[in-house]
């Protein structure tokens, strides 16, 4: 079974206008929301191999928060730039090419893109993953070339106003 979790940046800041888009922190709620969804997540049982993030401070920290609350390594966390301003066949195809000894990963980084990429494999349509919004989409496969829409399915989908 392979399994990825897309995972929305949380709820970023526009406090200061003069920031570069993809140097935008993390406001109060999404310094709340981060830590409580990576807690979600770890009493899941989920055990990520890996996880990929966007460069843009957000994807970045909220990424940060799941990599400890998981107990990931320095080295498990991979910054790929590709994330950012991707489109929905980037991030399909960096699911294709992941190492063969990884089972699950969890990749952080922004919409539209990710609810297109969640749609791709939902049998019930998703009009938007909100902030911080979790996707589990797994295929019974053994390699990951064979990751498909034919054959990975969403299992799960978790939000913050879930549970607030």
């Amino acid at each position: 079974m392979k399994t990825v979790y897309l995972v929305r940046h949380a709820k970023s800041s526009w406090d200061h206008p003069d920031l570069r888009d993809s140097e935008r922190p993390l406001n109060e709620r999404g310094l709340r929301d981060a830590p409580f969804m990576a807690k979600l997540l770890k009493s899941k049982g989920v055990k990520p191999d890996a996880i990929l993030t966007s460069p843009a401070v957000r994807a970045l920290t909220t990424a940060t928060f799941f990599k400890i609350e998981l107990g990931l390594e320095g080295e498990d966390l991979l910054i790929r730039d590709e994330i950012y301003e991707s489109i929905p066949m980037t991030i399909t195809d960096m699911i294709k090419l992941l190492p063969e000894d990884y089972n699950t990963v969890l990749i952080f980084g922004h919409n539209p893109t990710f609810t297109s990429v969640a749609n791709r494999f939902s049998e019930n349509f998703i009009s938007n993953i909100p902030t911080c919004g979790i996707v589990g989409i797994q295929a019974p496969v053994s390699h990951w070339q064979d990751f498909n829409e034919k054959n990975a399915k969403v299992t799960e989908y978790y939000y913050p106003k879930q549970y607030f």
